[in-house]
This record gives C-alpha cells, sequence and structure tokens, in this order.
C-alpha cells in the first residue's frame, strides 16, 4: 500500500517547524490566548500582502466568507453567482447566510471562473459575485471588476488557495468588496486552523469584527446580532511564523511547477493566464485518458495525487432538487474538468529527487508524448 511506502511522496506536507512550535508556546505562556495582541499583529502583517487593506482575522475561511456575507447584508431572496468547480465551502457560506448559489461555468484553461457566464447569469436577484481563485491561479478579476460595476455588484474573492497570486500586479484579495482567505494546514500557508478577510471599506472591517465577536467591540456592549468566529492568539502566532516564510514557500512552489512544466508531457500541464501570478496551491494536470487508470498506475510509482474535485458542487447533495436532481445548469467546462483533472505534489519540501520521480511517473503513468 502507498501509505506503507517509504518512497512515497505525499501530496501535500504540512509545515510545523521549532519556529512555530516556540510561538505557540510563548502565547500559551503569557496567558493572552484569545483575540489579543498576536490576533491584531497578525492583521496588521497580512495586510501588506493585499496592498495595505484592512484586514479581519477569523477562526476558519469559510467563517471569512460566511461573516463576509452577513457583513453585506445578504440573505434570503438574494442571489451569489459561484462557479461549481471549488470546493462545498464557497457555495456553503451562501446557503448559511440564507441566500441561494448561482452556478456558473469555469475557463477551459485555469479552472477559474468563466467571466462571460457571470455576465449572462445575472438577474434581479443577484447581489454579488464569489470568483475562486482556484489552485492558487487568480481569477480573470479586470474582466468580472468590469462586470460588477456596471451592475453595481459586491464582489466577494475566495482567496483560501491564493495567498500571494495577484494578477498585473494588483495581489488577490485587494481587487473586490472582500477577500477572503484560509489558513488550513495544507494551505501555502497556515495558522493550524484560521481565516482571514481584506477589505478597503473601514466600515465594513468594523462589522465584520462586531459579527466574529459576538456583535462586541467593547466587552458586554453588544452592538449587534453577532457570532463567535475568533481566532485564537496561538493560531495567530503561527500564522506570524508562517507569513515570514511564504514569499520563499511560494517561490519553490513556481520553481517546481516550472520544472515540472518543462519535463511532463504525458498529462496536460496547467496553463496560466497572461499576467497572473499563480502561487500553485495545487499543481493540477488533466489526464489524457482514463483518469482512474492515470491515478492508480501514479499511486503504484508512489506519487500522492488527488482530485479537486470530483463531483461538482451543484451535484452535491444539498445542491440538488427535491426529486434529487441537479438543477437547470449547463457547465460543461466544470463537468470536464471534474473527470479529468489530477492534482500532483508542487509542495515546497520536495527534493530534487522527488521532482524528478514525480516527472517521471506522471510521464509513465500518463503515456509520454
Amino acid at each position: 500500500m502507498a501509505g506503507q511506502n517509504p518512497d512515497f511522496i505525499p501530496p501535500a506536507r504540512p509545515i510545523i517547524g521549532e519556529a512555530e512550535i516556540e510561538a505557540a508556546v510563548r502565547v500559551l505562556r503569557s496567558g493572552k490566548v484569545v483575540q489579543g495582541p498576536e490576533v491584531a499583529a497578525f492583521e496588521e502583517e497580512f495586510g501588506e500582502l493585499v496592498d495595505g487593506r484592512h484586514c479581519v482575522a477569523v477562526n476558519s475561511g469559510t467563517s471569512a466568507l460566511q461573516l463576509t456575507l452577513m457583513a453585506l447584508g445578504f440573505g434570503p431572496g438574494d442571489e451569489v453567482i459561484v462557479p461549481s468547480f471549488s470546493f462545498a465551502a464557497s457555495a456553503n457560506a451562501v446557503r448559511l447566510v440564507g441566500a441561494e448559489p448561482v452556478f456558473v461555468d469555469i475557463e477551459a484553461g485555469n479552472f477559474c471562473v468563466d467571466p462571460e457566464a457571470v455576465a449572462a447569469a445575472i438577474t434581479p436577484r443577484t447581489v454579488a459575485i464569489m470568483p475562486v481563485h482556484l489552485y492558487g491561479h487568480p481569477a480573470a478579476m479586470d474582466r468580472i471588476m468590469a462586470i460588477a460595476e456596471r451592475h453595481d455588484l459586491a464582489v466577494v474573492e475566495d482567496a483560501a488557495q491564493a495567498h500571494g497570486a495577484s494578477l498585473h500586479g494588483t495581489a488577490v484579495g485587494a481587487f473586490g468588496t472582500a477577500g477572503c482567505f484560509s489558513f488550513y494546514p495544507t494551505k501555502n500557508m497556515h495558522s493550524l486552523e484560521g481565516g482571514m478577510i481584506s477589505t478597503g471599506d473601514a466600515g465594513l472591517a468594523r462589522t465584520l469584527r462586531l459579527l466574529r465577536n459576538q456583535g462586541m467591540e467593547q466587552r458586554y456592549a453588544n452592538e449587534i446580532v453577532g457570532a463567535n468566529m475568533r481566532m485564537t492568539d496561538v493560531a495567530a502566532a503561527i500564522g506570524r511564523v508562517q507569513l515570514t516564510q511564504l514569499g520563499e514557500w511560494t517561490e519553490q512552489r513556481r520553481a517546481n511547477a516550472k520544472f515540472l512544466d518543462s519535463t511532463i508531457t504525458g498529462l496536460v500541464t496547467p496553463p496560466v493566464a497572461d499576467g497572473a501570478r499563480h502561487v500553485y496551491h495545487q499543481y493540477t494536470v488533466r489526464a489524457r485518458g482514463n483518469r482512474d487508470a492515470t491515478q492508480q498506475r501514479l499511486t503504484e510509482l508512489g506519487i500522492g495525487n488527488a482530485v479537486y474535485y470530483p463531483t461538482p458542487i451543484h451535484r452535491l447533495k444539498p445542491y440538488l432538487t427535491k426529486d434529487g436532481k441537479p438543477g437547470p445548469w449547463e457547465l460543461p467546462e466544470t463537468e470536464r474538468a471534474a473527470a479529468e483533472v489530477i492534482s500532483l505534489p508542487v509542495h515546497p519540501s520536495l527534493t530534487q529527487v522527488e521532482l524528478d520521480r514525480i516527472a517521471e511517473g506522471a510521464n509513465l503513468a500518463g503515456g509520454a508524448r
């Protein structure tokens, strides 16, 4: 079995070093462990990654999306345009506030939402667009923002996989009304668990801070109905350490991806749009033939791999119609991607020997051309 193979290359290796451990212990010894100085410092430092925007730390990437939609006042009767080719959290956040996700297709090349499909999906009930910077590739934000401005719509960027990605020099999370990041352990940087919201609107930032903390800015002076979605100082301290290493890790991911691009011929390597800075949360290829057989061969060769995502959101049980069928969505590129994609290891701790094995295994499994 792959898990028993000492030479098996895992799809991801979450990094928890001595610096992260020391930071966590330091906070635990301080006694200031929730929504304290570490959180405030993390928010300020992360702001540098998103062109100086206000940042609000929360307990997960899903909470970041949900709280943003809540802060914008969206709810029953509202529609939010979402790509179906994403993790379920993108649509779940919409449903959690009582609004309805409207699923649209992706572009054929980079797996991100198709702006033309977005424009065609707008109705009088549409209040927001949620582009997902999938796998670390920025969505076509210039075109999406133009559509949003024409129709006076909010733009909530799902940047959970895209820390440090950019388009034409502008960082993801700095385009829309707000950007939402995740710090889950397998992300490009993590805080064990956590999330961050970036926004250029100071009023929205204040509302988000209230919502994450039971509606309070001052203790027991509740201003609105809020939730408990705070980040701990332990998580923030770990996140601060990881943030200092994000640039180096990102460049290593990009170098790893460049090597794989140049050596893999048996599978279709991921294209990058003009002006896009891809940060390769995942290195996602397309199988040329039978994906199951390709995956099985990769595993036999000791190459970790995974499918993100085998079932588009519109086909998941919570989003089926009452008769158990998908809604009236025509999403051919989404369906094709879900049937073809395979993600290979690209994480920054890969050695050159492992990279060579990944490329050789991909060519053997896919049939080099």
